[in-house]
């Protein structure tokens, strides 16, 4: 049996900033590393704009650097239309924060971040899947907070609808 030679350049990490979806992002860079690929960051916002970015900001970066955050964006803040633009920069810039968070502690796993891409919509999956193509990436990596089987029934997961669509391989990682 021959086995195909596998390329991959770039790695499309999506994030809900869960604490499931950080625990992806570890092996976003082990797999980046592996490859030497780079890995591209998306986040989709919820069409309703009702998301508080804070909980989840203070739990990716820890609350002093999200308070910089807030203090360097106030004042695109009072200029962005219903604070659409304030909320996209913060959120980018939590990223950004934590994708360097390896490099500025020494650890030796860490991964180029080529793009942080911030989208809204009121279907991540399609979002996700659109992006994978739109980026040219190989691989999606994203974490999943473990729905229960009932619940996958009724609603769904995002994950689930990105592993039936994808023409990509995707990396689960279930949070525990």
């Amino acid at each position: 049996m021959i086995l195909p030679n596998i390329k991959v350049e770039r790695i499309l990490y999506a994030t809900d900033l869960s604490e499931g979806a950080r625990n992806a992002f570890v092996y976003a860079i082990i797999l980046a590393n592996s490859f030497n690929a780079k890995i591209t960051i998306l986040h989709v916002l919820p069409g309703t704009g009702d998301q508080n970015i804070e909980p989840l900001a203070v739990g990716y970066i820890g609350k002093e650097k999200w308070l910089e955050i807030k203090k360097k964006h106030y004042e695109n803040a009072k200029s962005a239309l219903i604070g659409k633009r304030k909320e996209r920069n913060a959120i980018k810039e939590v990223l950004h924060q934590f994708s360097e968070t390896g490099k500025d502690k020494g650890i030796s796993q860490y991964a180029m971040t080529d793009e942080i891409v911030i989208e809204e919509s009121e279907n991540p999956a399609n979002v996700i899947l659109e992006q994978a193509d739109k980026k040219k990436c190989d691989i999606i990596v994203m974490g999943t907070r473990g729905i229960g089987a009932i619940a996958k029934v009724f609603v769904g997961s995002t994950a689930l609808r990105v592993i039936r669509h994808s023409k990509k391989p995707v990396f689960v990682i279930p949070f525990h």
